[in-house]
């Protein structure tokens, strides 16, 4: 069991930290083609309207939004895989594994938030993406870690992953409650008549993907017209998912690695694409000191330090939690800059913060400002705070004496 998992774990680093470089590539090219001559053909293909119908039953959004609350519906679907996993048999599954990240995770959604409060206080029309930057980009941030090799102990890796996920947990909550339009009684009805489906099929551990496939699929229309955002459909459909089914076969797992490739390599770059493009072509350094691209960018660069680094160093101080083996308080300060790299969800939540243009473009302003000056200065730190040699390759020696390398 421990060698599936992590073996599980190892397989999901090597192919996040991978996505993680593709993402940045396509984030940068939307932003190379924002400020050329292309920029009206990217956004006007983005708002290009798409309709779905079927009877009186119809679906009339942009480009955009299908990506948005389409796409990323299959994104926030693995979400839910890998936490169920986590907290079943993974870096959640026991307290003394959890209470670390936990406490580091807890910090790094609050000061964040609570530092864009701060900034736009006076500010009411942009008080609502407070928890913007709350976000982590797991992608982005592996894909940065991985550029330091065999050098980052697994361990680290493991607490940055850890700690992404219970983000996850706390943006879909946020999302849930915060970012829900009008409910449609009728339509969330349905949905939950689909969940019980999907639950009962679950609980009868079926080993057949095709059913949660469909169930989950009519799910999503449903809690597309529901006024609940879409995309926490996937999530939900995904806790009905059996870690194993009747057959023995591990088919949560088969899931989850069936679709990692799908959401790394094509689903994370194309939201990445459609997302980032923001036009820089006559901005001012004023711009970025506004208090809703300044609140967002000091709450991702400044916050997660502060509440990553200072809630872990706190909690182990106090005995809530342990520092793990080979880890150290450089290297965890590297992490939560790491952790500060808001992209995906921090994009995510400003378009469900804001309708108006110009404050969304204000929202991938602080969002790419805070992500690009926190991936630098986690590589840095970090390239500073790791052994020079694998950290696979450092054996234990006995106390009193020094670690050698094989």
């Amino acid at each position: 069991m421990i060698d599936r998992v992590g073996a599980a774990l190892k397989d999901f680093l090597k192919q996040e930290s991978a996505g993680g470089i593709v993402l940045i590539a396509a984030a940068l090219l939307a932003l190379v083609i924002a400020n050329t001559p292309a920029a009206g053909a990217y956004f006007g293909t983005l708002e290009t309207k798409l309709n779905l119908s079927y009877g009186s039953f119809e679906i009339d959004k942009p480009l955009l939004l299908w990506i948005n609350d389409g796409l990323m519906a299959i994104f926030f679907f693995l979400i839910g895989l890998e936490v169920k996993r986590e907290v079943l048999e993974g870096q959640l599954s026991s307290w003394n594994k959890a209470s670390l990240p936990l406490v580091a995770a807890i910090g790094g959604m609050a000061i964040p938030a609570l530092i864009f409060v701060a900034f736009n206080w006076n500010s009411p029309e942009s008080i609502n993406g407070w928890a913007i930057p709350a976000a982590t980009d797991i992608a982005f941030a592996l894909g940065i870690l991985s550029l330091l090799g065999p050098r980052v102990p697994v361990a680290l890796k493991a607490l940055l992953l850890a700690v992404a996920v219970i983000d996850d947990i706390g943006a879909i909550t946020i999302i849930a409650l915060f970012y829900s339009g009008e409910l449609k009684i009728d339509m969330l009805v349905g949905a939950g008549i689909t969940l019980a489906v999907l639950a009962i099929i679950g609980r009868l551990k079926f080993g057949s993907r095709i059913p949660y496939t469909l169930l989950t699929v009519v799910m999503w229309v449903f809690v597309l017209k529901s006024g609940v955002h879409a995309t926490l459909a996937g999530v939900a459909a995904a806790m009905t998912v059996p870690m194993v089914a009747r057959n023995g076969e591990r088919l949560l797992e088969k899931m989850e690695h069936g679709l990692h490739s799908w959401v790394a390599f094509l689903i994370i770059p194309i939201f990445g694409f459609a997302n980032a493009g923001v036009t820089l072509i006559g901005l001012s350094p004023s711009d970025l000191l506004a208090p809703l691209p300044l609140g967002i960018a000091l709450g991702l660069l400044i916050g997660k330090q502060i509440g990553i680094f200072g809630f872990a160093y706190v909690g182990v101080k106090m005995g809530l939690a342990t520092l793990p083996d080979r880890v150290n308080w450089k290297q965890i300060h590297g992490l939560s800059l790491l952790a500060a790299i808001g992209f995906t969800m921090s994009l995510f939540i400003g378009n469900l913060a804001f309708a108006d243009p110009a404050q969304v473009d204000a929202v991938k302003l602080g969002v790419l400002a805070g992500s690009l000056i926190a991936a630098l200065s986690g590589f840095f730190i970090l390239k500073m705070a790791l052994p020079d040699a694998p950290a696979e390759e450092v054996v234990d020696e006995p106390a009193g004496e020094p670690a050698t390398v094989t």
